[in-house]
This record gives structure tokens, C-alpha cells and sequence, in this order.
């Protein structure tokens, strides 16, 4: 199936050369005596790299990516392959580090995760906006501490190393953007 440029609008998903994008932003410029020009900000849903590219706007059409969402539940990691469980057919899908990117350090045994496949093939992991994760090392905290900028280091359970505020411990729950990386929020 094909689009125009009428057609986009953010989070639609093309591909160009035979490599599937996600546009990021989407902009139309009018020149004067010439045809107008539309900007693209994509995110390579392979590598995750970001590019700007630019066309004119008259005649061109994009084909919409090949891209399957996939329900699973990520089941473990033997340190060669990461194992993830299809929720509807049970099948199992093993990816390398490589292949799931910086989503191992957020990932959890029996927690859902949703694969992005393309064409059949199994390109990325797409985490939830935040995972909630237990501190495993830090500094202690003090009674008191309550500042409202002071932060510390802690290592998660996953071993993904933040910034939290001073006043938490080790064994507490914590929500984790993963787009970021940073602390959230105590979880009780």
C-alpha cells in the first residue's frame, strides 16, 4: 500500500530503499515560483539513528512499512540470546544483544514486552514508557534526607545504573523512564 505526503502525520511508518522509518516530524515549505518542499525527521527502526531528509512535494508516493506487532513475554537471557514467548502461539523468538539494543537493561523475566518485526524479522524490542525496577546497590539514605536536587548513584536489578534522589535505599522499588533512563518515582 502506498501514501502521499497528504497521508503523513507522526508515528506513520514508510519505507525508503527498502529500509523501514517512523517519521519523528513532518513539516511543508512553500517557496515561491516553486514547488513546495516537505521535510521529513525519521528514526531508522533498525539502528534507531535519526535522519532529516527532504523531497518534493509533487508526484512522489511512499510505500508503509511491513511492520508486525508482536505480544510476547520475555522469558530469559543465557547469556548468548535474549528468549521471548509469542502470548497468542506460544512460539519462542531468541534475539541477540545486538538485536534487542539498550532494551536488555530494562528488561524483566515474565514481563511483557512487545516485538517489532519487519517483513518477518524480529528488528527491535518496544518497551513500555517506564519499568519498575529494584535497587540493588547504592549509598544509604538518611533519615532527613529529603533534599530536593541531591541525587546518588544505584545500580538496578537488571544492572542498569541511575541517578537517584538521596533518600533511597536498597531493596526499594523504582519507576524508570526508558526513553531517558531517569528515575521516576518511588513505587510502594
Amino acid at each position: 500500500m502506498t501514501i502521499g505526503f497528504s497521508d503523513f502525520k507522526r508515528g506513520t511508518r514508510i519505507e525508503i530503499d527498502d529500509i523501514p522509518y517512523e517519521i519523528l516530524e513532518y513539516e511543508r515549505e512553500k517557496k515561491q515560483k516553486r514547488a513546495s518542499v516537505i521535510r521529513l525527521k525519521l528514526r531508522d527502526m533498525i539502528t534507531s539513528k535519526v535522519i532529516e531528509k527532504t523531497f518534493q512535494s509533487s508526484g512522489n508516493e511512499f510505500k508503509l512499512a511491513e511492520i508486525e506487532t508482536l505480544s510476547t513475554q520475555y522469558l530469559y537471557n543465557d547469556e548468548q540470546f535474549y528468549t521471548f514467548m509469542d502470548l497468542e502461539t506460544f512460539e519462542q523468538y531468541q534475539l541477540t544483544k545486538e538485536q534487542i539494543n539498550k532494551a536488555s537493561k530494562y528488561l524483566k523475566e515474565n514481563e511483557n514486552a512487545d516485538l517489532i518485526s519487519y517483513k518477518g524479522t524480529i528488528i527491535s524490542v518496544n518497551l513500555p514508557i517506564s519499568v519498575v525496577l529494584e535497587i540493588t546497590e547504592t549509598d544509604p539514605g538518611f533519615k532527613g534526607d529529603t533534599a530536593q536536587a541531591a541525587s546518588k548513584p544505584a545500580t538496578l536489578e537488571t544492572g542498569l545504573l541511575i541517578h537517584v534522589p538521596i533518600f533511597i535505599n536498597i531493596g526499594e522499588k523504582i519507576k524508570v523512564d526508558t526513553r531517558t533512563g531517569e528515575y521516576m518515582e518511588r513505587v510502594q
